[in-house]
């Protein structure tokens, strides 16, 4: 299983807003996706206008192949691109040890 780390920033107010978009977004289109497993989504305490999203995944190439280069990521992005402030930080990561 592969997790999908994106470090996201919007414009100071604008929480309720995305707050509401991101879970939609994930809801009706990514959760459609060929690999997906699950997601966190986290938000800042320090730093209110950043946000963590992790998307789990089969494969790798199930979200940078099957999804960014698919018909579905348009649609998500038209959901939460109009609240990034700047390009989301995106890197995957594969699990070395987890807690019991």
């Amino acid at each position: 299983m592969i997790l999908e780390i994106a470090d996201i920033t919007i414009p100071p107010g604008k929480q309720a807003e995305f707050d509401e978009a991101i879970q939609r977004g994930i809801a009706t289109v990514v959760s459609q996706a060929q690999g997906f497993r699950g997601f966190k989504v986290n938000k800042g305490i320090e730093s209110p206008e950043r946000y963590v999203l992790m998307i789990y995944w089969d494969t790798l190439e199930d979200h940078t192949v099957g999804f960014r280069g698919g018909p579905l990521f348009p649609q998500w992005r038209a959901i939460v691109g109009p609240y990034f402030a700047k390009p989301p930080v995106v890197e995957h990561f594969s699990l070395l040890a987890k807690s019991a």
